[in-house]
């Protein structure tokens, strides 16, 4: 049985919203940017909906029909576009969220600096699945449905695991591990995935 897909639109910010919070609260990402569990409860929902906000304003957020998973894509122009942008877009988060934890800023500062350069590609910001629908294979399907587009245009796919077992999945979808995993400071490790399009059959 195939998964229903479609583009998000406005109307659908809070259901994504919530499924990212769901999806990712108990994340070591997460826990690290937010290690107050009751502070995290109550901001990291908040987090989620900027995150939101910017890739349906700079890129694409796919969600399944029945709104219980959903991806978050970026397209990243070769040059990668103002390589500051999206270090600027963290600080900016900060000042708005929660301007004390330097967390917010440094993440995006990390991550930007294992981003690989000089040739366009598919940015997999996020994906989530509501609690209760993990392991059906809606996060699979959700990114099937885009790296068949890949395949077919050539162009290569970019992610940051956020825990072993995920990378797992994505090494099974062709992903694989960019030099090092990223160790954030007194913190969990992220695992930066590259894939290269695969010739149409």
């Amino acid at each position: 049985m195939g998964v229903a897909i479609r583009t998000a639109d406005g109307s659908d910010r809070e259901r994504v919203t919530w499924l990212l919070d769901s999806a990712f609260q108990d994340d070591p990402v997460s826990g690290w940017i937010f290690p107050e569990e009751q502070y995290r409860r109550a901001t990291h929902p908040r987090l989620m909906a900027a995150f939101v906000d910017i890739v349906m304003a700079e890129g694409r957020v796919d969600v399944t029909e029945d709104g219980s998973a959903c991806a978050l894509w970026l397209p990243v122009p070769a040059d990668g576009g103002d390589e500051h942008d999206g270090e600027d877009e963290f600080a900016a988060l900060r000042e708005a969220l929660d301007p004390d934890n330097e967390r917010i800023e440094l993440i995006g500062r990390l991550t930007a600096e294992v981003h690989p350069a000089g040739r366009a590609h598919e940015y997999l910001w996020m994906i989530g699945v509501a609690p209760g629908r993990q392991g059906e294979g809606l996060g699979t399907a959700l990114i099937g449905s885009v790296l068949e587009r890949c395949d077919r245009e050539g162009v290569p796919a970019y992610l940051e695991a956020s825990s072993a077992r995920s990378g797992g999945l994505y090494e099974r979808l062709g992903f694989e591990l960019v030099e090092r995993p990223l160790e954030l400071p007194d913190g969990p490790r992220m695992w930066p995935m590259w894939r290269e399009p695969r010739a149409s059959r």
